[in-house]
């Protein structure tokens, strides 16, 4: 997949916790997941004027050239693209919209953008622009507030197993389909050679709260109620909680390592045998092992395992907006809707492994033809839109410090979801 930087970038931008909000968007989307706002429709005529593109660097790197078809038919549109390094990006942002000098269009990330979902700051997607239902449901639903769709998606991502089939082979199992057969699975490996089962995610932050998160909708729980509060003190947090802890308790997981780029190299030196992660892992393991063709003999891929309540995972990626003071939004949403296009979202796969958030375009043999990435698009047709509510970072952030003390054996799990509903009581939910 794309290069190594992918996840740390992702560490950047999710961690943008504390920002400061323009405008806080209501929580929930009603009934009606597929609803837009009542827009002008958007014709085929061809786009013309200027449309400036802000991006954070990364995935977009390569947009420029991805969409040359669409420049070559639009010749009388003058297109710019502005790409800000991850840390920067939403705080140039914001701080662009609020002195009036935004652009037309901008990225955003599903998991990350409750916050510009108002239309004080974004325009609501046209009528008819795109089918809501090609795309995966809950990447949808990251944009829509209260009926009214805001972003349209553009790449996708969520975690699944990815494994050692080697010496899962050498060991006689198979992947594990639930949470009970999940530490027998990843000691099973560790008595066919490897250090560790399990190389898990110790940065104790945002990201590990975004697991427990996952884990609390295995095991039935919700992190907040229809009324929009916060329910983290609850029996599923806390079996999220205990669950995520067994695997540093029953040993299969090491609580000291390893850090996030010691990751793929333990996996490929058999330090460790698994890895809960994204897709992009799947393209990066022939560059650890230094051998093509090292992860299609030696790796499997395969659903998170289920809880009581089943194995949803969570949806992330990137999406794209039009600025409510864009002065050229018929071009703007025209380019979009070339973007989300699935040749154009196939050509952004060869270009830059984004893998598509049209489900469509998985069919395409560039995709379909990779048995690893199997396991990720059963898991995308299986996940939930993170709260939306501006302070879910925060709280997400403060969930994976309290998990920390319980998989060190600190802390309680009940104690832990307890401190963590205190917490986020305290900072609400950022609506009104």
């Amino acid at each position: 997949m794309s290069n190594i930087s992918r996840r740390g970038a992702l560490r950047l931008t999710g961690g943008m916790a504390v920002l400061g909000t323009l405008a806080l968007a209501g929580c929930g989307r009603g009934d009606d997941t597929a609803a837009t706002a009542s827009a002008k429709p958007v014709d085929s005529s061809p786009a013309t004027g200027t449309v400036k593109v802000w991006a954070a660097q990364g995935d977009a790197d390569v947009l420029d050239k991805v969409i040359k078809p669409f420049k070559a038919a639009n010749p009388d549109l003058d297109l710019t693209f502005t790409l800000i390094p991850n840390a920067e990006y939403y705080t140039k942002l914001q701080s662009a919209i609020a002195a009036g000098k935004g652009p037309d269009v901008a990225q955003f990330f599903p998991e990350s953008q409750v916050q510009f979902l108002d239309p004080s700051i974004l325009q609501p997607v046209p009528d008819g622009l795109v089918d809501p239902n090609s795309f995966f449901e809950s990447l949808w639903d990251a944009g829509v507030v209260k009926g009214v769709a805001y972003t349209v998606p553009w790449y996708a991502y969520t975690y699944a197993l990815v494994y050692r089939a080697d010496l899962a082979k050498k060991a006689s199992v198979k992947a594990p389909t639930t949470w009970d057969e999940m530490v027998p699975f990843l000691k099973a490996l560790q008595e066919a050679g490897a250090a560790r089962g399990l190389g898990a995610d110790i940065g104790w932050d945002i990201f590990n709260g975004q697991d427990v998160a996952m884990y609390a909708w295995q095991a039935g729980g919700s992190l907040l109620s229809a009324g929009g509060k916060w329910t983290l003190d609850t029996p599923a947090m806390v079996d999220a909680l205990k669950f995520n802890a067994s695997f540093f308790t029953s040993g299969a997981a090491d609580t000291s390592g390893p850090t996030f780029l010691d990751a793929q190299p333990y996996f490929v030196a058999g330090k460790t045998a698994t890895m809960i992660t994204g897709p992009w892992v799947v393209g990066q393991l022939d560059t650890a092992a230094k051998k093509d063709g090292w992860a299609a003999s030696n790796v499997a891929t395969a659903p998170l395992p289920a809880g009581s309540s089943g194995s949803t995972s969570f949806s992330a990626g990137g999406s794209w907006g039009v600025l409510a003071g864009s002065g050229n939004a018929d071009a703007s949403w025209k380019l979009i809707r070339h973007i989300a296009k699935p040749s154009t979202q196939v050509a952004q796969y060869k270009a830059y492994s984004s893998l598509p958030a049209v489900i469509s375009a998985w069919d395409d043999p560039a995709i379909a033809d990779q048995p690893l990435l199997d396991a990720f698009l059963t898991q995308m047709k299986n996940t939930r839109a993170f709260p939306q509510v501006s302070t879910w970072q925060q709280v997400a952030t403060r969930l994976g410090k309290e998990m920390e003390a319980v998989a060190k054996g600190t802390q309680t799990a009940e104690k832990a979801a307890a401190r963590a509903q205190s917490y986020a009581e305290s900072l609400g939910t950022g609506t009104g």
